[in-house]
């Protein structure tokens, strides 16, 4: 198999092909590959039982069906969550046997009323299938396909006795993804929990999340008031430690291109030269088609343009088939 061509960036499908489809479902997720993506981007929580669930937040009202469904009425609650106190139904007070039986929802119904079309329609996945999904659509495009594995709220579920480590190692080994670091790329907003794992020696590429304001919620943890910011991180001398223990640096796409308070688009910042110059690779999220989503005085052609031009090495897209029709005109 040959690998994507290393000058263009990865074009990441957010949660699959989320701007056409429900996300984290089967559906989405084919539907990226199928649209040319390099990779997909499932994000992982947990089970009662220990499943590694893909969902984009164990609170789960709002991308599942589970309000309508009355046997599981009791299990409403409020919960905080990063420091967050939040009400629904979480993934932690079901068994992955419970989940299997809710359907997905589109989380922007009014933005995107298409992809809600499809609401009620697909299940719930555990991690193992999404892996399956890129199996199958490396061997039919003939390319070794990427999973980016992003571990959500690793210190939430720790303090409620789930070894995440332990779990993801072993839903990775059965599915046989425990050796394959061209493929497996794992991220996280807590720098914690990645050296944890690459502390077991399991291969991959590392990529640190980060916020265009606050903390980290595991440093927050740990040292309160005192923990280093997100923007601290992002200085000089902010990346070399973060060069030293992570193989990249994910931003949110405000850090390449801020905008002004009326929306505009200010110039490209320096972020990602400077990180490279500390040996760190850089992806940026999210880019997203919709006028709501774009800078104002940018189509969002333009906008993708401008951040592809950055020199990021990937992007993440709802809609990957425009970042790669962008990507392609950038790179010819």
């Amino acid at each position: 198999m040959e690998s994507v061509a290393p000058h263009l960036p990865l074009v990441i499908g957010h949660r699959g092909a989320s701007g056409y489809r429900p996300e984290h479902t089967a559906e989405a997720y084919r539907l990226a590959f199928e649209l040319g993506a390099d990779a997909v981007e499932p994000d992982v929580v947990f089970s009662l039982d220990g499943v590694p669930v893909v969902r984009h937040e164990n609170e789960i009202s709002g991308t599942t069906d589970v309000a309508a469904h009355p046997e599981f009425a009791a299990r409403h609650t409020s919960r905080t969550v990063d420091g967050i106190e939040e009400s629904g139904w979480f993934t932690e007070d079901f068994t992955w046997a419970e989940l299997q039986t809710l359907r997905a929802r589109e989380r922007l119904p009014k933005v995107r009323p298409e992809s809600a079309a499809y609401d009620d329609r697909f299940e719930v996945l555990r991690l193992a299938e999404v892996l399956a999904i890129a199996d199958e659509a490396s061997a039919a495009r003939g390319v070794p396909l990427a999973v980016v594995v992003e571990v959500k709220h690793a210190t939430h579920f720790g303090s409620r006795g789930f070894d995440v480590v332990a779990l993801l190692r072993a839903e990775l080994a059965a599915a046989g993804w425990d050796a394959r670091p061209e493929q497996l790329i794992l991220e996280s907003f807590e720098q914690t929990v990645l050296d944890e794992l690459r502390a077991t020696g399991l291969p991959g590429r590392y990529i640190y999340l980060v916020e265009d304001a606050g903390a980290a919620f595991d440093l927050v943890t740990r040292d309160g008031a005192e923990a280093v910011s997100y923007a601290e991180q992002l200085t000089d001398a902010g990346l070399a430690p973060l060069a030293g223990a992570v193989d990249g640096i994910s931003v949110d796409k405000s850090l390449i291109l801020p905008r002004d308070a009326r929306g505009a688009a200010l110039p490209v910042t320096d972020v990602v030269a400077r990180a490279h110059r500390a040996g760190l690779a850089v992806f940026t999220w999210t880019l997203r088609s919709e006028k709501r989503f774009v800078p104002r005085d940018l189509s969002w052609e333009e906008e993708y343009a401008l951040i592809l031009g950055s020199g990021v090495d990937g992007v993440f897209a709802d809609q990957p088939d425009l970042a790669i029709a962008v990507r392609g005109r950038a790179y010819t």
